[in-house]
C-alpha cells in the first residue's frame, strides 16, 4: 500500500493542518477567497467571497519503490475531513474573528483492474454521493497550528507499506 500521509496528523501531534496554497499562507487563496475593506466605513459594505477546491491527487500505477513500471494498482481509497473558516482579519491589530465555520468530508473508493483496457480499468464504488458541507451554528476556534507553517502539501510524505517488511518513505516532506 502506498499513501500520502501527514505524520503529525497521523501520530496525533496536531489535530489540523492548513490546506492553503502555500503562497497566501495561511489563507487559501487571494482571488475570490479574500476581500479587503478599508475602514472605518460610513455605510454598510457587502461583498461575496467564494472558495473552489479542486484537488489533484497523484496515484502511481506501479509499486513506488520498484524500478518496474508494471501496474499493480487495485484500489484508491480517500477519506478526508476539512474545516473551513470564514474570518475577518484586522490587518492593523492582527485580530482574527471567526464569522462562520464549515465542515465537510470527502470519501472516495475506486476499484481498479490494471489488466483491463484504458477507460475501463476504474470503477467508482460506494459512496457514490458525497455528504453535503455542514455550516455550524456555533463557530469553532481556529487551531493555532493551522496559522503556522508548514501547509499540508509541504508536510506530506509518500509512504510505501509493503505486506511484509518495514514501511519506507518514498518522498520525504518538503518542510
Amino acid at each position: 500500500m502506498s499513501s500520502w500521509e501527514l505524520p503529525d496528523l497521523r501520530d496525533g501531534n496536531i489535530w489540523a493542518i492548513s490546506d492553503s496554497d502555500g503562497v497566501n499562507y495561511p489563507w487559501y487563496g487571494n482571488t475570490t477567497e479574500t476581500h479587503t475593506i478599508v475602514g472605518p466605513t460610513k455605510r454598510e459594505v457587502r461583498f461575496t467571497v467564494s472558495m473552489n477546491d479542486n484537488f489533484y491527487p497523484s496515484v502511481t500505477w506501479a509499486v513506488p519503490t520498484s524500478k518496474s513500471n508494471i501496474a499493480h494498482l487495485t484500489s484508491i481509497t480517500r477519506d478526508q475531513s476539512f474545516t473551513t473558516w470564514l474570518v475577518a482579519c484586522n490587518h492593523g491589530t492582527g485580530e482574527i474573528i471567526v464569522l462562520q465555520t464549515v465542515k465537510w468530508r470527502m470519501k472516495l473508493h475506486i476499484a481498479v483492474d490494471p489488466r483491463r483496457a484504458l477507460g475501463q480499468r476504474a470503477k467508482l464504488m460506494e459512496p457514490i454521493n458525497q455528504e453535503r458541507p455542514l455550516i455550524l451554528s456555533k463557530n469553532e476556534l481556529i487551531s493555532p497550528n493551522v496559522l503556522l507553517k508548514p501547509n499540508a502539501n509541504d508536510a506530506q510524505v509518500l509512504m510505501w507499506r509493503p505486506t511484509s517488511g518495514n514501511p519506507e518513505v518514498v518522498i520525504p516532506p518538503k518542510n
